[in-house]
């Protein structure tokens, strides 16, 4: 009897205690999961947060996918420094100006550190597609096209977005939606200088639908009518920074491609908003975060729409889920307030920078840059003086006919005029790399102009 009382009291308080186990379970798991959760993100930023206070003396930085040494990032140092914190430079080192590397922005991302970080899920966007089984964020696309609003550079209303590898995977994709269903092979043409990526691409992928056929102002008079012409228009133009229409006379055979890397505040004057058939951008020289490899195209017609989806879906499954993320979160920080605030801060350091520069090789009747108009500007309602990307230097005496090297006998590293497909006399250097980067440039140039000078004189 005393057995049994026992076995039923245990089994009352065993029930009693399952019952309650049930009732107050689903409230300390919630509870439990949510601080889990909210313990992972802690870690994630506080390890972020950690890599990116490491001091590199201000010539560098550590980053989180970094060489690791002694259990944490060690800094990897801007051009000509070197050191365990970036703090040595070397006197002798030459100013490297040859890429496009947009490093001039990342004092501006600094300052917005906490409304441009991105903390990831281990589980974020797995599958191939979004929801909507798609390869595109619509909230992307639709960031993406109110920061042009506020730029006031492009007509998005009524075009297609298409979203690919940077700007380059694009033109590639564009030539081939434009002369996959001709009847003979498209010629493919840019006014010289042009981008090199124009001709190298074209080159690389050339097949029976299209070939590179070089500079588009040959064919400006030309008389032929029926011949297939895809044209390359870079507005601004990369080097020199002038802003460029199509060259060759528009017909039903002749298509062009509007290369608009540079059509921001930044760099130019927005005399008004593009409207071409196929529009091409780039994060890169928008936000400066050409890592991410990230371009989009605003594109009028159906057809060649679907047939550059075509092109991106087969080379990638569509974009990087993670860099849309982060492009997403760059596009939400930039248009904060007004959205003003990096087209501004922009604008005034690539100006400043042309002003500087132009101030020097002013003194010199050797050397010269070129000349980029000033122009009313929609975004800033007024009429703006020029801040390009590039000058676009020249050697001005006639024995100098390797202006590359003049430049290299005094530690100055440009871009020889014959990649734009032009006379070496002609040299393209970067003003949009870090201030290191730019502040040497200027020492070096000063350098060769005060020399000259004393040649002169004697």
């Amino acid at each position: 009897m005393t057995i049994r009382r026992f076995c039923c009291s245990f089994c009352f308080l065993a029930s009693v205690a399952l019952n309650l186990f049930f009732v107050i379970s689903p409230y300390y798991l919630s509870d439990w999961k949510k601080q889990k959760l909210s313990n992972w993100a802690e870690e994630a930023a506080a390890e972020a947060e950690a890599v990116a206070l490491i001091s590199c003396s201000g010539h560098g930085r550590a980053y989180l996918d970094g060489v690791v040494v002694d259990g944490k990032p060690v800094c990897e140092c801007n051009t000509c420094y070197t050191g365990p914190d970036c703090s040595l430079l070397n006197p002798d080192c030459a100013a490297d100006v040859n890429s496009g590397d947009p490093l001039f922005l990342e004092p501006f991302w600094m300052q917005h550190a906490a409304s441009s970080a991105v903390v990831v899920a281990g589980w974020h966007r797995m599958s191939y597609t979004f929801s909507d089984h798609s390869y595109i964020s619509q909230e992307l696309e639709n960031h993406i096209r109110r920061v042009h609003a506020v730029a006031r550079n492009a007509i998005t209303k009524g075009k297609h977005l298409i979203f690919g590898g940077g700007s380059t995977q694009l033109l590639a994709a564009a030539v081939y939606a434009l002369s996959i269903n001709l009847s003979s092979p498209a010629e493919v043409v840019a006014a010289v200088p042009a981008y090199p990526v124009y001709k190298t691409q074209t080159d690389f992928f050339q097949n029976t639908h299209f070939e590179y056929d070089g500079d588009a102002l040959l064919l400006k008079n030309s008389s032929d009518t029926t011949a297939n012409v895809i044209e390359f228009v870079t507005s601004p133009n990369n080097p020199d920074g002038n802003l460029r229409e199509a060259v060759v006379p528009q017909g039903a055979s002749v298509t062009a491609i509007y290369d608009h890397a540079y059509y921001w505040p930044h760099f130019t004057a927005i005399p008004a908003a593009a409207d071409e058939d196929v529009m091409i951008f780039t994060i890169s020289k928008l936000t400066g975060h050409a890592g991410s490899r990230i371009g989009w195209a605003f594109v009028k017609d159906e057809g060649v729409y679907q047939k550059m989806q075509s092109y991106i879906e087969e080379a990638e499954l569509g974009i990087s889920r993670e860099a849309q993320l982060r492009a997403l979160k760059l596009m939400k920080t930039i248009l904060h307030a007004d959205g003003r605030e990096i087209f501004e801060y922009a604008h005034k350091k690539m100006s400043d920078r042309w002003r500087k520069l132009s101030d020097i090789v002013s003194l010199s009747r050797r050397f010269s840059i070129q000349e980029v108009p000033s122009l009313f500007c929609n975004f800033f309602e007024k009429v703006r003086g020029p801040s390009p990307a590039y000058a676009w230097f020249k050697c001005e005496r006639n024995e100098d006919k390797n202006c590359t090297a003049v430049l290299r006998a005094a530690n100055i590293i440009g871009r020889p005029g014959s990649r734009f497909s032009v006379e070496d006399r002609y040299v393209r250097l970067s003003l949009l790399k870090s201030d290191d980067d730019f502040n040497l440039l200027l020492l070096r140039l000063d350098k060769l102009v005060n020399q000259d000078d004393d040649a002169n004189t004697i």
